[in-house]
């Protein structure tokens, strides 16, 4: 953590210094990182994860299911083979640094 008192005593350049720092890691630094590690595709596949076992625990505490109830399982469940596949073939991009 940035000490608040150090930063000020660098006058106008220091905070210069430290908002320039701050921008090439927003810039640079982040969006390297999340494609790096595919944070979204697992993020994306951890709430499908998610809305699947909500929906089978919901489905399978019902007493009489209909046909659209098990239609609505059937969409999840198919939607969770396309979910699959593009998070298998997707590829992380590669961000070249500017520098």
């Amino acid at each position: 953590m940035w000490n608040i008192n150090k930063l000020l005593s660098g006058g106008w350049n220091g905070f210069k210094y430290a908002v320039k720092q701050l921008w090439h890691f927003i810039e640079i630094e982040i969006p390297e990182l999340l494609s790096n590690w595919r944070a979204v595709p697992r993020l994306m596949m951890v709430a499908y994860g998610w809305a699947f076992m909500e929906v089978i625990t919901w489905f399978m505490a019902l007493e009489n299911p209909n046909n659209a109830q098990a239609g609505l399982v059937s969409v999840v469940v198919g939607a969770g083979a396309g979910w699959f596949a593009i998070y298998v073939n997707g590829k992380a991009t590669k961000i070249k640094n500017k520098d």
